[in-house]
């Protein structure tokens, strides 16, 4: 069974208990990354726990919402909000923990040294969620209703997170105090003074970059541009039956179907033509119509138009084959059948080419265009709509999304340069990742064509997302700056947040990366590049360009703090 019917019904069928499997494999994988990263059972558990309680109250204020009717839930908008809640929580929780034991060494008190801790991550909290409420509301003014429909599911997400963020994380981690960081647990003797310095990793890449800045960011950003170069060559399919695996039954209907009839068989195009007075069937009108037919039948691409009328087909009282016209007396109806699959891009152009031909058709059959209309509909004309859709709402959350994140960059960071140099390196960050995903898609797997949705859902989250190690890392710089010359609070900087902010993106990437085990071609693809791409702009982006950058540029607000430093110094 195939058709529209039978994949919208495998459709469902595919989603259904999707949200179980991927609500237990964001657990477990988080559960041992975080075992892997920190060693101590509670400090695994205790953000899981923290995810869990917000994820329940989220998913039923969603459901109540949608039960009213107040907004439409997709189903995979609560799939990707439930692995975006529990990976966002627990990189709010990574960065909170980074401070809590740091000051559990040089306080006494569990109270007192999260009062301290917190207060240094409570803006960068509130900023991220606030940039990611901003890009997701920005979905609210796309036409495409899946990518409208993602507004209020993933808003909703984002308030119940920001508020467990800054209430449940710091609250559960203090009850718990030192005990959660057994069997490493911090104690207040082992240092006399505040310790900030690192010797690890982080610190030589810091040491490294501050050194060479133009050697190692020049050199990465030939690599990401390069990357980049082949996002233009990237191919989209609107075939969702190519999302679908192979033995699923709507499928398997439509490749036997194609072995037999023409592919446009599948879904045929309806042709309809309408007037506002009522049609007087008579042979001028029948030859008419069938001219029409045949005027679109001799297009590329296009199998067969029916039904031709013969003279013998009309009855005494004008009677007409069923189907053919309306009730109404004021629309016929033909049926276009394409040689094509009719999902393919260019079947969509030959509806698309018949649209903007309409009236040159009409005339040329006798038909005045004043007083006829021609229409097509059907599940390819219906595809081309999203097509234009598609191109039209990528150009507004595009370009609302970085001028609203850049705004905010700019007001979090204090200044104007520092906004446009981080929304620069996301953008690199993003045309990279998905450059360097068409690679591994097209060449390495072999898929023809991805998802059309791909390019919006990737710039969305990873863009959104990638604002939170921006400005972990730019505010430590920030503090950093009052006591060190710029190019030392840059590497101390980078020194002290490195190792936090890449434990968060391996997890962020790996929590993404469970979509993968998704039946549907589109998620899989989506968790994919989501997964490099975080890995790229954690490592690569944010551990080495932007400090590169920043290394020669000042800002006259860094200025200002670096001249107070010297005179303090003096």
């Amino acid at each position: 069974m195939t058709g529209a019917a039978g994949i919208a019904a495998d459709t469902v069928s595919l989603f259904k208990n999707a949200d179980f499997v991927l609500m237990f494999a964001t657990i477990g994988l988080i559960l041992v990354l975080l075992m892997i990263i920190y060693r101590s059972p509670l400090l695994a558990v205790i953000p899981l726990v923290v995810a869990g309680m917000v994820y329940m109250v989220t998913d039923r204020v969603i459901g109540m919402g949608g039960d009213n009717g107040w907004f439409v839930v997709d189903s995979q908008a609560t799939s990707i909000m439930m692995i975006l809640l529990f990976a966002v929580l627990t990189d709010y929780s990574l960065f909170v923990l980074s401070r809590y034991r740091s000051e559990l060494r040089v306080n006494d008190s569990k109270h007192a040294a999260m009062a301290v801790a917190f207060e240094p991550v409570l803006k960068p909290i509130l900023f991220s969620g606030a940039t990611l409420l901003a890009a997701m509301l920005v979905l609210f003014f796309t036409d495409f209703k899946p990518y409208n429909h993602f507004a209020p599911v993933f808003s909703i997400a984002i308030v119940f997170i920001l508020i467990g963020g800054i209430t449940l994380i710091p609250a559960i981690f203090t009850l718990a105090g030192r005990k959660a960081f057994w069997p490493f647990i911090p104690k207040l003797e082992d240092v006399t003074t505040k310790k900030t310095t690192n010797t690890g990793f982080w610190s030589k890449v810091g040491k490294m970059v501050t050194k060479k800045p133009g050697i190692t960011g020049g050199m990465l950003l030939i690599l990401l541009v390069l990357a980049s170069v082949n996002l233009g060559s990237m191919k989209f399919s609107f075939n969702q039956l190519e999302s679908f695996p192979e033995d699923i039954q709507s499928r398997q209907g439509f490749e036997l179907l194609a072995d037999q009839f023409p592919p446009g068989q599948l879904a045929p195009v309806d042709v309809i033509l309408t007037t506002d007075d009522t049609i007087k069937v008579d042979e001028d009108f029948v030859e008419s119509i069938n001219g029409l037919g045949e005027s679109i039948s001799n297009g590329n691409g296009i199998d067969e138009v029916t039904p031709k009328i013969e003279k013998d087909m009309i009855g005494d009282n004008g009677d007409l084959p069923q189907g053919f016209l309306a009730d109404s007396d004021q629309a016929v109806k033909l049926q276009l059948t394409l040689k094509d699959n009719p999902y393919d891009q260019s079947s969509l152009d030959i509806i698309e080419q018949l649209r903007d031909q309409k009236e040159d058709l009409l005339k040329s059959n006798g038909l005045n265009p004043d007083d006829y209309s021609l229409h097509y509909a059907g599940q390819t004309a219906e595809q081309l709509d999203v097509r234009d859709m598609n191109q039209h709402d990528m150009i507004i959350a595009f370009s609302l999304i970085a001028v609203l994140i850049t705004i905010m960059l700019m007001f979090q960071s204090g200044s104007i340069i520092m906004g446009l140099i981080m929304i620069l390196t996301m953008l690199i960050s993003y045309a990279a990742s998905m450059g360097l995903g068409w690679l591994i898609f097209h060449h390495i797997l072999g898929y023809d064509a991805v998802s059309y949705r791909l390019p919006l859902y990737v710039f969305v989250f990873l863009i959104s997302l990638g604002v939170d190690y921006n400005i972990i890392l730019v505010s430590r710089i920030r503090e950093e700056i009052h006591h060190y010359k710029w190019k030392e609070a840059i590497s101390r900087g980078l020194s002290l947040t490195g190792g936090v902010i890449s434990s968060a993106g391996i997890i962020l990437a790996g929590t993404f990366t469970v979509l993968m085990t998704q039946p549907l071609q589109e998620l899989f693809l989506f968790g994919l590049t989501m997964g490099m791409g975080i890995l790229i702009d954690t490592f690569l982006v944010r551990g080495i360009l932007l400090p590169s950058i920043l290394t020669f540029v000042r800002p006259k607000q860094v200025k200002d703090l670096q001249y107070k430093f010297e005179q303090d110094s003096a």
